[in-house]
């Protein structure tokens, strides 16, 4: 199943793309945002995937747009320094599509679904420590954490138990393995979501630092964008869109200001972005009919202002292990 664009109309009108125009896609994927930016006569992209499969998708991009378009594998976190060294001063506009694409889904040797059998690994990168490694070396309450925090899973603390319990006989190798054990300790209705779905959900987020990067890629893109830009980023679940409305809500200087109960909150720097639309934007019925992947997602967007970027946040994750305890874990 080839990967669909959400909110590709959207996401279009809020980046405006125009001739001369410096842009970056940060999750490149299939190219279906950059595809529709690199029409734009005299319009310039940079793509961005950590993914080697996005590979694919530049070399093709390369051929058509050969004089438009430039390509760097890695994370979209690094965009500041990819930047840099294209040699631009600064961007018109930033795309964000957050989450796992149909295509890497849809390839079981990718270990992202419950549903088809396949080594668990759900490394977007194809390299570091894998879910296998996360769910076989962590400690129960490490794993509780992820699938609590990360996963919202309501029976965390059981699902992790049942895994440190059962890969004391056997470690897990497969995606169905992991699948089957939630099935059994988590149930669930007939018609509801599939048991593993939230656990499996805690896993791909943390083996990825996908909130960590985003964070980071929050504050690049903020210091990378020219007065007048425009960040759009495409959320899938509600921890990200919350990181997101945040960000953008602080950075238009609309975080709240307490309450007369409460001490005073003290003013942050001039506001850095004005938001887009006061609330996220969601996609139409047509949208959702003809992609039920679009469902659950939703567009956010900020124009760059002309006073300077804020401070850099803290990409600390309270409540759960940080990724760095997995890479001790396998070193």
């Amino acid at each position: 199943m080839a990967h669909v664009p959400v909110l590709l109309d959207e996401v279009m009108t809020a980046i405006r793309p125009r001739a001369g125009g410096l842009y970056v896609d940060g999750t490149l994927g299939g190219g279906g945002y950059a595809r529709a930016v690199l029409a734009v006569h005299g319009a310039r992209l940079i793509g961005i995937d950590r993914d080697p499969e996005a590979a694919r998708t530049a070399a093709a991009l390369r051929k058509v747009f050969p004089d438009t378009f430039a390509f760097q594998s890695g994370a979209f976190s690094l965009m500041e320094q990819i930047v840099e060294l294209a040699g631009s001063d600064g961007v018109d506009g930033v795309m964000l599509d957050l989450g796992v694409s149909s295509m890497q889904i849809d390839e079981a040797e990718r270990g992202f679904s419950f549903q088809k059998d396949g080594p668990l690994d759900m490394r977007m990168a194809r390299s570091g420590p894998s879910a296998a490694d996360a769910v076989n070396h962590l400690d129960a309450d490490e794993l509780a954490a992820i699938f609590k925090v990360y996963g919202e899973e309501r029976h965390a603390r059981r699902a992790a138990r049942a895994i440190v319990e059962d890969r004391a006989a056997k470690p897990f190798e497969t995606t169905l393995e992991l699948a089957s054990l939630m099935a059994r300790v988590i149930g669930g209705k007939p018609g509801r979501i599939h048991p593993a779905t939230r656990v499996f959900q805690g896993l791909r987020i943390y083996v990825n630092d996908e909130l960590g990067e985003l964070i980071r890629a929050l504050g690049a893109a903020e210091r990378i964008l020219k007065p007048t830009g425009v960040l759009a980023v495409v959320t899938f679940h509600s921890l990200e869109d919350r990181i997101v409305k945040t960000f953008l809500r602080a950075r238009a200087g609309l975080a709240s200001q307490g309450s007369r109960h409460a001490p005073e909150v003290k003013a942050g720097p001039a506001p850095s972005f004005s938001l887009l639309t006061r609330k996220a934007i969601e996609p139409s019925e047509a949208e959702i009919a003809a992609n039920p992947r679009a469902r659950s997602s939703r567009l956010r967007a900020g124009v760059r202002t002309t006073h300077p970027a804020w401070p850099a946040d803290d990409d600390g994750l309270p409540g759960v292990p940080p990724y760095s305890r997995l890479l001790e874990c396998v070193a």
